[in-house]
């Protein structure tokens, strides 16, 4: 599911490491606030180990936390991309129910987007139309007046 919900540029891809990250590191790599990073950890979309107080973070979370940001950029709710990040974790980098569920929510935000555009453009119609009596009832006005 990486390569489906991030960027296609290897040089961008998450390779298997033992580095750890803080949650200052995290934050400053994919631009968020560490507050950020604390709620979807409160959500359960990462699971950092715990030093005392210190928050330790190592490439699964570092993989899910970038996971959740694409998600969100594509209009998944929070439900949605834990769904789909479990099925991956599950099926330990993917598998075919997680794809399949990844095709129907990617169906849903489709669908969803063409519905949107469908009522933008019927609203740009009559809004169109709105102006354009408003015009010809102005012109109207100024050459009677």
């Amino acid at each position: 599911m990486e390569g489906l919900l991030s960027a296609t540029s290897t040089s961008d891809a998450i390779r298997p490491t033992q580095r750890t990250w803080s949650i200052g590191e995290l934050a400053r790599h994919f631009d968020v606030t560490t507050r950020t990073i604390r709620f979807y950890e409160q959500e359960g979309l990462l699971h950092p180990q715990r030093r005392g107080q210190t928050r330790i973070y190592h490439d699964k979370d570092r993989v899910r936390l970038k996971l959740t940001l694409r998600g969100k950029r594509l209009g998944f709710s929070l439900a949605e991309i834990r769904e789909v990040v479990d099925l991956y974790d599950a099926a330990d980098g993917g598998g075919e129910k997680q794809l399949t569920r990844l095709l129907d929510i990617l169906a849903e935000k489709r669908e969803g987007l063409e519905r949107q555009l469908r009522d933008l453009t019927a609203m740009q119609r009559e809004l169109d139309d709105v102006e354009t009596r408003a015009r010809e009832a102005l012109a109207r006005l100024t050459t009677h007046g």
